[in-house]
């Protein structure tokens, strides 16, 4: 199964379907009060809109289950807050809380329109949006002496780039300089490699565990 997607940054799209004015926003959110809160803003600076539809994703944590939820705010069930949410999903959009804000242009969409326009609004957005893919990655150390972690952190940055691996910043102590890299576990033999060369063959690198992480696509 594809790794799940977040979202790097919030992210606004409009969309006009026969005068009706769709607002759609995406934001990155880690829990339920946090989408109540962003909700209550739309309505509150859109006051004048005649729907505020919702649909909510977060990935399934050590603390909660998965969420998925949707409110239609008023449009005729199933025409909003479900499509929302269902084109969230298609997009593998995790952590994701999007508000669409209709301003009504005095058109009737019917039930279908209504289906279309919310989705379209949806995939507008998710098209415009800066995203990073959740992925389960390694976490690999390479321990250096203080004077070669310049270079070592140079070289350990240029790899990480080509590789879309995560550098973490560099712990140092009276004897060693440690550098975090948080790597795709079909990379590591490849740093393993990477590694020995720049070092001619003085420096390892050491797997101390997992951890979830956001990286660019």
């Amino acid at each position: 199964m594809p790794a799940p997607l977040v979202l790097a940054t919030d992210v606004e799209t409009e969309l006009v379907e026969k005068k009706s004015r769709f607002l759609t926003r995406l934001h990155r959110v880690s829990e339920v009060e946090q989408a109540d809160t962003l909700l209550r803003a739309a309505r509150a600076e859109h006051p004048g809109a005649r729907h505020h539809c919702t649909a909510l994703v977060l990935d399934e944590t050590s603390e909660r289950a998965e969420v998925h939820r949707s409110n239609d705010d008023g449009e005729p069930a199933g025409t909003a807050g479900m499509p929302m949410l269902q084109s969230l999903l298609n997009a593998r959009l995790v952590d994701a809380f999007a508000i669409v804000i209709r301003y009504f242009g005095g058109v009737k969409l019917g039930a279908g329109g209504l289906v279309r326009a919310y989705t379209a609004g949806i995939e507008q957005a998710v098209a415009a949006a800066s995203l990073l893919r959740r992925k389960e990655l390694l976490v690999a150390r390479i321990e250096v002496p203080p004077a070669e972690a310049g270079i070592a952190e140079n070289a350990v940055r240029i790899w990480a780039a080509a590789h879309a691996a995560a550098v973490e910043p560099t712990e140092y102590g009276a004897r060693s300089a440690v550098l975090t890299v948080l790597v795709d576990p079909a990379d590591l033999e490849d740093l393993r490699e990477d590694t020995a060369r720049w070092s001619a063959g003085r420096r390892t690198v050491r797997e101390v565990g997992r951890r979830t992480a956001d990286v660019p696509l």
